[in-house]
């Protein structure tokens, strides 16, 4: 396998602390929805950073999926990444919908195109076999 590209981020503090990119392009602090931190600053969360992550490479698959088959589209991709509890060890894993809208294609053509894309995406390919993900396809014809 060849590397085409490595982007690099550093976290320090965990749930409650900070996030940079190797660039500075991202340079964010973390906090934990619903903790006292969240109420004194603003900041992300590793799920919401995932779901950005998620949503872009999906949406991206997508439309090459679109363009290998000659279908002009128009798409929007919306991650929700949820943070639950985990029965099995008593910790947490994530699970993910992935709700596509798509312009210009049937509802039957969009939910082939999102499953191809299902199975090219980097991040579906990551995440098969481990975390739970959903697929939800509308259209706007």
């Amino acid at each position: 396998m060849s590397v085409l590209f490595t982007s690099t981020a550093t976290a320090k503090g965990g749930r409650n602390g900070h996030v940079k990119s190797d660039d500075g392009v991202l340079d964010l602090n973390l906090v934990m929805p619903g903790s006292p931190e969240s109420k004194e600053q603003s900041g992300t969360n590793p799920e919401q950073l995932f779901a950005a992550g998620y949503s872009a490479c999906f949406d991206g698959a997508l439309n090459l999926m679109a363009k290998r088959q000659n279908k002009d589209i128009e798409s929007t991709i919306t991650a929700a990444v949820s943070l639950n509890k985990d029965q099995e060890d008593d910790g947490f894993k994530i699970s993910v919908e992935l709700h596509a809208n798509l312009k210009g294609v049937s509802q039957e053509e969009a939910e082939e195109l999102v499953k191809a894309a299902h199975e090219f995406c980097p991040y579906s390919k990551a995440t098969r076999g481990n975390i739970d993900v959903q697929l939800e396809v509308t259209t706007n014809e």
